[in-house]
């Protein structure tokens, strides 16, 4: 995973192959405390203790396609190159948060990536799933709900062309505007 978009992408496929159907995924960065922080939670099956206390073992994985389960130790490993945190919280039937924290500036921080395209498509390829994104750039706030998007658009699907066209849009100017400096 060379970006901190690609390893949200795998932590929310993982959400949604556990059933989610609503999923938050939160960005705040936090230039005065030199702090980025990535949290995911997910209203999916979740996991049991015995499953909890394997999940970060790489050789552990409760896929059948492969026998290794990278998403979760790579992201930790991640976050504790870039003098950062993990944090793993999960109870079967309640749902999984994730939180990994990076300094901000650290030369090892991995960088944020597409962040505008993992959210598409995500969006696009699990039309079923509602998803709110936010994301904090000090003391400016974006976000992003499908949630509200479906009562605008009514029997239109949310992986509509013409309804990707715009959240994309929408994104682009909600980032823009909170990356800039007044």
């Amino acid at each position: 995973m060379l970006t901190l978009a690609d390893h949200i992408l795998d932590i929310t496929e993982n959400s949604v192959r556990a059933g989610a159907k609503f999923i938050e995924i939160s960005i705040e960065e936090d230039t005065a405390q030199d702090l980025l922080a990535i949290e995911i939670k997910d209203d999916g099956h979740g996991m049991s203790e015995d499953v909890l206390q394997k999940v970060l073992d790489p050789f552990y994985t409760t896929k059948t396609v492969r026998r290794v389960g990278l998403g979760l130790p790579l992201l930790r490993d991640a976050a504790e190159r870039a003098q950062g945190h993990f944090f793993l919280k999960s109870q079967q039937n309640s749902g999984t948060q994730v939180k990994a924290t990076f300094g901000l500036g650290h030369l090892d921080r991995q960088p944020l990536g597409a962040l505008i395209n993992t959210i598409i498509i995500l969006i696009i390829s699990n039309s079923q799933v509602d998803f709110f994104y936010k994301h904090r750039h000090n003391d400016r706030r974006f976000e992003l709900d499908t949630r509200e998007i479906r009562k605008e658009i009514e029997d239109i699907p949310i992986n509509h062309p013409e309804i990707i066209k715009y959240i994309r849009a929408a994104m682009e100017e909600g980032l823009r505007d909170i990356e800039s400096e007044a």
